[in-house]
């Protein structure tokens, strides 16, 4: 891990976002030429595609309903019940972020409203490779349903001994529609137009690796995307009172993920730091995953040891992170000074990994920065915003001429005619 001074922290942020930038760069050529051909292929391109890069293409992309209500009798009823209760608090929790139309006749002949429908068609892009993640199944498609989207599609990458049952068993619960078995950019790509056999959608959400993100990148408007995520990140602010041992877990929490997942423990305490350092080496040789936990703590962790607890936040906002732990006395105290972040969690008990499973709040967040602009995925996601206006003639009348003003201001004379030639037999008259 690297040791920083507070002021330090900037110049590290951005030659990560750099870094970052300068490989979806190098593959965008690669992504585009799959675009295009699955674009005019269709399922022909889609399935050299997963022959090439996932070494098996099955002989139908479709997974049928059968094996989907099958799975969940494939897992353990431990983890079945797990997953339920999941589903509940995820559920609980976004049923709350729905919005409601409004209509105001503030004004006489006046009638103002907006509609709030939802999506037609979304597809859901759960990773494999080299973990499964139901979870990320309940967090994209719970928020859809309670939009009230009519046909959520789930792709995932195949595999030639079979998709994980625990990804199944999650769409089935959670009422997915279909599921199909393709991965990567050409997933992507299958979404955005269509082919013979994969649908295509109004929006694709879910993370993805590097292929998949900047796929989603391309296809913007031709679809709407959820946000480009960048590798999963992690900072944890501290004080001297911390408990080192848990800060540590929660670091190597995220360390695991992949080898580009970033790590930053913020502290006015160089003791603090030091503990948390010793305690991460502890921990690590026990994990499954501790290669990959080594690498992305090698290149991407951070100790950053400020001057004082004022810098810890200012730190922290510099790096936006996408999960933000406060692990100081009197947390909650300490909220209203987070300007920026993805997901934060309060209290030495508020574990990151309880926000990726149980809590309720989504875990699909903004990364690489993009916590200062960009909000967590939630049911505003799956929904789209139509207004609607009604006025009878003599509330137009009303307004007519200040319409005709700024209209001919712009210089679009066909907007005031077709404001005055609805009163022209008055004013022959």
């Amino acid at each position: 891990m690297k040791w920083l001074s507070g002021k330090q922290t900037a110049i590290i942020n951005q030659l990560h976002t750099a870094s970052y930038t300068k490989q979806t760069e190098e593959i965008q050529t690669s992504v585009k030429k799959i675009i295009e051909a699955v674009r005019t292929e269709g399922d022909l391109a889609a399935r050299r595609f997963s022959e090439q890069f996932d070494n098996y293409a099955p002989e139908q992309f479709r997974v049928s309903q059968e094996k989907l209500m099958e799975a969940t009798h494939l897992i353990a009823p431990e983890l079945l019940e797990a997953l339920e209760k999941a589903k509940a608090n995820i559920q609980s929790f976004h049923e709350k972020q729905k919005r409601t139309a409004f209509m105001d006749s503030e004004k006489n002949g006046v009638i103002r409203g907006q509609l709030v429908l939802p999506l037609e068609a979304v597809g859901v892009y759960v990773p494999g490779g080299t973990a499964a993640y139901p979870s990320s199944v309940l967090m994209n498609v719970l928020p859809a349903k309670i939009a009230g989207v009519k046909r959520i599609i789930m792709v995932t990458p195949p595999d030639r001994d079979g998709l994980n049952p625990a990804i199944l068993a999650a769409a089935s619960i959670c009422g997915v529609d279909e599921v199909y078995q393709i991965g990567g950019a050409q997933a992507v790509a299958a979404l955005a137009f269509g082919t013979e056999t994969i649908p295509k959608v109004d929006k694709i959400v879910g993370p993805g690796n590097i292929f998949v993100a900047t796929a989603k990148k391309e296809v913007f408007g031709q679809v709407a995307i959820d946000m480009i995520a960048g590798p999963s990140e992690i900072a944890v602010l501290a004080d001297c009172e911390a408990n080192p041992t848990f800060i540590a877990a929660d670091l190597l929490s995220q360390a695991e993920h992949d080898t580009l997942a970033r790590t930053y423990l913020i502290t006015d305490s160089a003791e603090l730091a030091r503990q948390v350092e010793q305690e991460i080496y502890h921990q690590l040789p026990a994990l499954p995953r501790q290669e990959i936990a080594a690498q992305s703590l090698a290149n991407f962790g951070h100790l950053i040891v400020t001057e004082t607890k004022e810098a810890i936040f200012e730190v922290a906002s510099a790096i936006a992170p996408e999960h933000l732990e406060i692990q100081m006395n009197e947390p909650m105290s300490y909220l209203s000074k987070i300007r920026h972040a993805g997901s934060i969690f309060i209290g030495p008990y508020a574990s990151e990994p309880l926000g990726d499973y149980m809590a309720g709040p989504n875990h699909v967040l903004p990364t690489s920065g993009t916590a200062r602009f960009f909000s967590p995925l939630g049911v505003d996601d799956f929904v789209k915003r139509s207004s609607f206006i009604s006025y009878t003639k003599e509330a137009l009348a009303e307004e007519k001429d200040f319409i005709t003003r700024i209209a001919e201001a712009e210089g679009l004379h066909a907007h005031a005619e077709a404001i005055r030639i609805r009163f022209k037999e008055e004013e022959k008259g």
